[in-house]
């Protein structure tokens, strides 16, 4: 698999991946309406070129395939990209927050999530934060165990709105060990 920063013309694969996992992962967290709307909010292709030519934000996708190094100059078939991870830097606070990290329900137990993670915790402990905050939905158990098997820790409670709908969600922090 490779990991690489995402361009412009990965905004479609960006919001086809969220769709499916939203769809998979969230039938009885969101309401349909409430998904397609988040989606549609979240994932619009303007908020996606945004984050890919944005300073201060990170956004990497997972393609499938042999690994390699290299960060891609250009976009790749999108039907090979089969995760994303979005990060920014909050360089007032010297946090780093990953906003969003979904793998594709058919590409996932390869590893792919973590490598996502991993690049983002990297690149962001490299531009000088020096801990990452991460929010899950309360009620999505492989989330929230995700992020605790990285050695996050539960920080706090919060509260997201999606699709006008309020859902709690459980705050996380990874702090840089020197």
């Amino acid at each position: 698999m490779t990991i690489r920063r995402a361009t412009v013309g990965d905004a479609d694969a960006v919001r086809r991946i969220a769709g499916d996992s939203w769809e998979t992962d969230y039938p009885s967290i969101l309401s349909r309406e409430s998904a397609e709307s988040g989606v549609e909010e979240w994932y619009d292709p303007a908020r996606v070129r945004g984050a890919v030519e944005a300073d201060d934000e990170l956004l990497y996708v997972a393609e499938r395939g042999e690994d390699t190094t290299a960060d891609a100059a250009d976009a790749a078939d999108a039907e090979e990209i089969v995760g994303f991870a979005h990060g920014v830097v909050d360089g007032n606070a010297g946090a780093g927050h990953v906003l969003r990290l979904y793998v594709h329900p058919d590409a996932r137990g390869e590893g792919r999530g973590r490598r996502l993670l991993e690049r983002v915790r990297d690149d962001l402990f490299d531009r000088g934060v020096d801990r990452i905050h991460a929010t899950v939905l309360r009620e999505n158990d492989p989330g929230n165990e995700f992020y605790r098997s990285f050695g996050f820790e539960r920080t706090g409670e919060a509260e997201t709105t999606i699709g006008g709908e309020a859902y709690p969600e459980t705050n996380y922090t990874l702090r840089r060990t020197r």
